[in-house]
């Protein structure tokens, strides 16, 4: 993956294309002719492992992209070499106008005649022979033409675009962001996925320990604080239940965060609230496939966890509390690890796994409005914003 991505045309702008791939010409990068490829040589080059498609003799190179594709790496492999016009109309899914700007990111060149069309044999041994022919991959971007300066942090940036900001930051791009201008910061900012697990596992596991043993000491009652009378004794072989309500509220956490804080529409007039934006979510949607930028890195996340365990000790005994914090805890980090496995992994075609990771592709795609389950879809259901299934028409 490289820093690609450049102007990104609205469905309202005159430049945005009304058919799948009829995507304004973009320059040839450093003054270089956009290369006119053979059929033959791009069906040589797939040969060798590479997965270029064309759409409407349109040439890209999915190569970079191809193990992240929604509909699993092995479907892509099958169209390389294909015209793959009448797949982004579906079915099984109708490709969104992000999609297909995306698509645009990895647009190599023009072909002479059309992958759909027979290719002898004998060309492509002879293509396969050329391997100087068959350089392809040049990446084009305009970034001067962006509402953003890409080669400096853009955390400072975003707040100045105003009423474009929406629009702009959901129209996603296949490119690093740097955020800081302090290393330091920037530093801070990014996560490896492991890190979570390193460091939250042992304290989901120590905090656990530490909350049965305290119930095995049989001191713990409900209701204690109103009445001693009438309380309820909480007894050790209730805390794999307690466990459980604590990652069920975790998941209701999950849902009421991500659509009421990390998708608030800030105000184009207020420059901090869409920089504070930026930085909690936008930044994310704006490039979904940054792998360090996935998770959310421990030091401001230790700071919200605090938060959440200060305001279960007002409400619940000690020991209680503790007891629905630890499950909470252990929610959030599986949260955060299936988060990235839905925009890294695999999952195999039909699993709960590969459902939750084409239903959270659409919703950064196609539906920001709605779909804010992430690591289940229950909570979408009962606050109707589930992301209707797609139909399709039989002579489709």
């Amino acid at each position: 993956m490289g820093p690609w991505g450049g102007t990104l045309p609205s469905p309202g702008d005159a430049s945005f294309p009304h058919s799948p791939c009829e995507c304004p010409q973009p320059p040839s990068p450093r003054g270089r002719p956009i290369p006119t490829p053979r059929a033959a040589e791009v069906r040589a080059r797939c040969a060798q492992g590479a997965c270029l498609v064309s759409c409407r003799r349109r040439l890209y190179d999915l190569s970079g992209f191809v193990r992240l594709h929604p509909g699993g790496e092995q479907l892509l492999r099958r169209r390389a070499g294909t015209d793959v016009s009448a797949a982004l109309d579906g079915p099984p899914h109708r490709h969104s106008a992000n999609a297909r700007r995306w698509l645009e990111q990895y647009y190599v060149g023009d072909l002479e005649q059309s992958l759909s069309e027979t290719v002898e044999e004998k060309e492509v041994a002879t293509a396969a022979q050329t391997p100087e022919q068959t350089d392809l991959c040049y990446r084009t971007v305009d970034v001067e033409k962006d509402l953003v300066d890409w080669q400096k942090p853009l955390l400072w940036q975003v707040g100045y675009l105003g009423e474009k900001y929406d629009e702009w930051v959901h129209q996603p791009v296949d490119r690093p962001i740097r955020l800081f201008h302090s290393d330091f910061l920037e530093f801070l900012s990014k996560t490896a996925w492991y890190v979570v697990f390193m460091v939250w596992t042992p304290v989901v596991l120590y905090l656990s320990w530490v909350s049965y043993t305290s119930l095995a000491q049989g001191n713990t009652r409900l209701f204690s604080s109103f009445t001693t009378e009438y309380s309820i004794p909480v007894h050790k072989y209730y805390f794999p239940f307690i466990f459980l309500i604590g990652m069920i509220l975790w998941s209701l956490l999950e849902y009421l965060i991500h659509r009421f804080v990390f998708h608030m529409k800030p105000p184009a007039s207020n420059y901090y609230l869409i920089t504070l934006h930026f930085l909690l979510h936008g930044q994310h949607h704006k490039s979904p496939f940054d792998s360090s930028r996935l998770v959310f890195p421990p030091v401001p996340a230790s700071l919200v966890i605090g938060f959440f365990y200060g305001v279960l000790r007002l409400l619940l005994p000690e020991v209680l509390g503790l007891s629905v914090f630890v499950g909470g805890l252990c929610g959030y980090v599986i949260y955060d690890m299936m988060h990235y496995y839905l925009h890294y992994g695999s999952p195999r075609k039909g699993t709960y796994l590969y459902g939750l990771k084409a239903y959270h592709v659409k919703h950064h795609f196609e539906h920001q409005k709605s779909g804010f389950g992430i690591s289940t879809r229950f909570w979408d259901y009962p606050f109707r914003t589930l992301i209707p299934e797609e139909s399709f028409k039989k002579e489709d």
